[in-house]
């Protein structure tokens, strides 16, 4: 088979102790899944979780330097526990999902929030917001028979040392498991999918030349800084 031009190369993350990589087939991701999260927004708790996704090119695999995104001025950080599939299908039980997790890595969701709260007042969707280029910085994975099935642990973001998230993934509203099930009930999740779970309260907004630091108990962590404006 020929293209009629190159493709793109495969998006992937590396994998803790080992050489192989994990090729990346979709990002999804949950939003309003920490309550005190809820709470500085401004939203309901009592809402279903939010499912978006970013593509695939969005993900930047052991973080390194991003440029300030275009077509914001109000950019901010989401540290997030990211889970990796192995396999998937429709209509998980949540009881089954355990069985379909790779492993765990830590992932930034960042966010034009500027354009999230325009989109947000009226009802519109999410992608500009969060869909962006280099837009889901992420760590190694660690396979869950390295860490075990992570049920709690803390996960803290710092800005240029300073503490900004500081919660426990215990505290997530949808536990990974619903999560997975709750995903699998509008799509099929294939091997290769990943899911960044949400974020704690903390967020705030970065400038160029600010290093973020993000990290989750028992996981490789992820440092990311904040390069010039992207030409």
């Amino acid at each position: 088979m020929s293209y009629v031009f190159s493709p793109p190369p495969q998006a992937h993350l590396d994998v803790t102790g080992s050489p192989d990589r994990f090729p990346v087939r979709r990002v999804y991701c949950i939003g309003k899944n920490y309550l005190a999260h809820i709470h500085e927004m401004g939203s309901d708790e009592r809402d279903p979780p939010v499912i978006f996704q970013k593509p695939a090119d969005a993900v930047v695999p052991n973080g390194g330097e991003i440029p300030y995104p275009v077509f914001t001025t109000n950019y901010h950080y989401e540290c997030e526990l990211v889970v990796a599939l192995k396999s998937g299908g429709y209509n998980i039980a949540v009881a089954d999902a355990p069985s379909h997790i790779y492993g765990y890595a830590v992932g930034l969701d960042m966010t034009r929030r500027d354009h999230q709260a325009a989109a947000m007042a009226k009802g519109m969707p999410w992608e500009v917001t969060k869909a962006f280029d280099q837009s889901a910085p992420i760590g190694p994975i660690t396979p869950v028979e390295t860490s075990g099935v992570l049920e709690n642990g803390r996960i803290v973001l710092k800005v240029n040392g300073e503490v900004k998230q500081d919660a426990d993934i215990s505290l997530m509203i949808w536990k990974v498991n619903e999560i997975i099930a709750k995903i699998s009930e509008q799509h099929r999740l294939m091997p290769g999918d990943i899911i960044m779970t949400g974020t704690p309260a903390g967020v705030g907004a970065v400038t160029s030349g600010d290093v973020l630091d993000c990290e989750v108990e028992g996981l490789a962590p992820l440092r990311v800084t904040v390069g010039p404006p992207a030409a």
